[in-house]
Parts: C-alpha cells; sequence; structure tokens
C-alpha cells in the first residue's frame, strides 16, 4: 500500500483527519468524546502544537493544527495510538480502531485557515446530524463563537482576529460567517490531493518536497507535487542532445505525459515515445 507523503517543518498548517476502520464508530458516547479530547490536550501540550479548530464525529474526526516544532507525525501517532488503547479497554475490543493512515493536507494559512475553520466545525450540519453548529458541542465552534470559555488546548485568536479587533464584535462576525459558509466549496484549489493553497504556495514548498525520496511508496499524484515544471525542465535545452535527455527525465522520472511534453517542445506523442525509448537503448549500452 502506498505510504502518504508528509511533509514536516516548524510552522505547518494541517487539516488532519482519522477515520474508524472500516467506518467504524470511533466514539458512541460522551465518555468516549471526552476522553478523545483530553488526549488530544495532552497530544497538544506535549508537543507544542496549536489547534485552530477541530470536530469530533461519530466515525472520524477533523483538526487543524499548527506544528511550530514540526512534529507531526509524532503528535498523530501519540492521539491515535494512546485513544485506541483506551476505547478499546473500555470497549473490550482489540485490533485497529482507526483506518489506516491518517490523513494531513498542507494549508495556506493566510487564504484558507479561515475557510478551512468553517468547513471543519460545518461537518456536523452537512452530514443532517444537527441543525446548526451550535447544536454539537464536540467542536470548536462554541468557543470560538463566544458561547463558552474557549479549553486551554484551543487557539482562537487569530481566527478572530481576522474579523475585528473586538471581541464581542468579532464573535460575532464569526458567527455570521459560519452561517453564510453552507455551500461554499472549500477543496477546489486542492493540488496533489495534499497541497491546499495558492500557485505559489505550492512553488514555495517544492524545495522542501524534493528533499523527499521519489520512490514507488509514495503516492503517484502526491510524488507529481515535487517534480519542477516543464519550463524549468527544459531550460537549459540548447542542444538536441541535451533536449533529448530532458524529455526522457520529463516522461520516465517525472511521468509527465508523452502529450504533455510533446505539446511544450513542439513535437508529436508518438515523437516523445521514440525519442525516451532511444535514450533508454543509449543507458543501457556498456
Amino acid at each position: 500500500m502506498a505510504r502518504p507523503l508528509r511533509l514536516e517543518y516548524p510552522g505547518a498548517l494541517y487539516h488532519l483527519t482519522g477515520r474508524g476502520n472500516a467506518r467504524e464508530v470511533i466514539s458512541h458516547d460522551d465518555a468516549d468524546r471526552r476522553s478523545f479530547l483530553y488526549t488530544l490536550s495532552d497530544v497538544i501540550a506535549r508537543h507544542r502544537w496549536v489547534c485552530h479548530a477541530y470536530c469530533l464525529m461519530e466515525n472520524h474526526y477533523h483538526l487543524v493544527i499548527e506544528t511550530p516544532e514540526g512534529s507531526l507525525s509524532r503528535g498523530m501517532q501519540l492521539l491515535n495510538g494512546v485513544y485506541t488503547q483506551w476505547f478499546n479497554r473500555r470497549h473490550q475490543r482489540t485490533g485497529h480502531l482507526f483506518q489506516g493512515r491518517f490523513k494531513a493536507i498542507l494549508v495556506e494559512r493566510e487564504s484558507y485557515l479561515l475557510e478551512l475553520a468553517r468547513y471543519v466545525v460545518l461537518n456536523p450540519v452537512r452530514a443532517g446530524m444537527v441543525q446548526t453548529p451550535r447544536d454539537w458541542p464536540w467542536s470548536s465552534y462554541l468557543a470560538t463563537a463566544g458561547h463558552v470559555e474557549p479549553p486551554a488546548y484551543l487557539v482562537v485568536d487569530w481566527i478572530l482576529s481576522q474579523f475585528d479587533p473586538n471581541r464581542e464584535r468579532a464573535t460575532q462576525a464569526y458567527r455570521r460567517f459560519v452561517h453564510l459558509g453552507r455551500g461554499v466549496r472549500v477543496w477546489d484549489d486542492l493540488q496533489a490531493g495534499w497541497l491546499l493553497g495558492s500557485t505559489s504556495f505550492v512553488d514555495g514548498l517544492r524545495p522542501r518536497i524534493q528533499q523527499k525520496p521519489l520512490t514507488p511508496e509514495y503516492r503517484q499524484r502526491e510524488r507529481r507535487a515535487a517534480r519542477p515544471s516543464l519550463e524549468e525542465l527544459f531550460a537549459d535545452a540548447i542542444d538536441r542532445e541535451t533536449r533529448d535527455e530532458r524529455i526522457h527525465q520529463a516522461v520516465r522520472v517525472h511521468r509527465y505525459t508523452l502529450s504533455e511534453v510533446g505539446a511544450h517542445v513542439g513535437l508529436l506523442y508518438s515523437t516523445i515515445s521514440t525519442i525516451a525509448k532511444k535514450v533508454d537503448e543509449r543507458r543501457r549500452r556498456p
């Protein structure tokens, strides 16, 4: 099974999800939910995370987490592992509670944190479980909206500061913002399945991504985020031999399609295939 590509660095912001194995319920009652949030609070304290939003559903959870020390995987392993042990003991069960590895989407703060925080707390409404996010006590909505005091593990200052410097006006504006967000699409700008941000955001991450080994263990669409653009790849292709080497690299290493490469260099896709094969043969010669 392909591994999800993880990019961890200080100050990274993520949308994290964990789902029950085979869609199994991960919280049967309020005792389970309190235990999950207690475990989450402990992980946040241990790893100095910043939690901007969360929502615990019946068979999955959503977190919006910033990692000042770049400790995503260690923290998530602790969260899922400790809670699974508690859940299994309480419900006299064994085995995995969560489905495979957690999902982590790297997020551009300035453009998407607000929208993502709204998306997370609206999950129970979209699922038809409640009429308003205020009716679901197992999310960050009540605290961010000023209905209850924020718990120690939740940071609401950044989100509210985007609306008004006055806390009362900010909470009122936040409530209106969430109310208007039911039909808003969040994932239209998702790139490579794990990057939520502008083109400049993804370009800025490319040096970090390129340090990851481009091996088959990572999902194909995630690996593509690390590849150079065709413009970059052919920038120094000033002669035919260099051009052919770049064609081979684009097709064999970076997995551009024959049509994509052909359109860029002005050749038929069949010609691109022939060139790539010739370079293969040349490299196999003793």
